[in-house]
């Protein structure tokens, strides 16, 4: 029978600000406010464990997807994005994680700060942020707040 234990925490969950930037765990993936709030209401979505592979993940976790992905829609798109993309890079952070950029065709100002997304409508900048130094902190207070209670399956 397979545990029901969240397999244990990567070196990339602490790259992404660990507990400080976390917004909700599933069974097999944990969602993180992006550091650098490339778009408003950038995410880190992390898988649990070792994997360095996508493929190498537990069917589990690709299953769980599906849920999560209607989760961060939800929950996102209450700041007005148009899309989200959600980027696989793993070339410096190995474990299997997506960039999940919500991505808007103006700017837009959440709680004081102004966000832009400079690469619309093509590629979004990764390394453009706002200017204040707690927005990722400020963002991540809001999606806690908002984020439907996730239940074992």
């Amino acid at each position: 029978m397979e545990s029901r234990e969240i397999p244990e925490r990567n070196a990339t969950f602490s790259r992404f600000g660990g507990a400080g930037t976390l917004i909700a765990d599933y069974r097999w993936w944990s969602i993180q406010a992006r550091p650098q709030q490339a778009t408003l209401g950038a995410l880190i979505l992390l898988a649990h464990g070792p994997a360095q592979a996508f493929g190498d993940l537990p069917e589990g976790a690709h299953g769980e997807l599906g849920r999560i992905s209607r989760d961060i829609e939800a929950v996102v798109g209450r700041f007005g994005n148009q899309k989200i993309n959600y980027m696989m890079l793993m070339m410096v952070d190995p474990h299997v994680h997506f960039h999940v950029l919500p991505r808007y065709d103006r700017e837009v100002v959440f709680d004081g700060i102004t966000f832009t997304d400079p690469g619309w409508p093509g590629l979004p900048d990764l390394g453009h942020a706002p200017e204040a130094e707690d927005a990722a902190a400020r963002v991540a207070v809001e999606l806690r707040g908002g984020w439907p209670a996730v239940e074992e399956a």
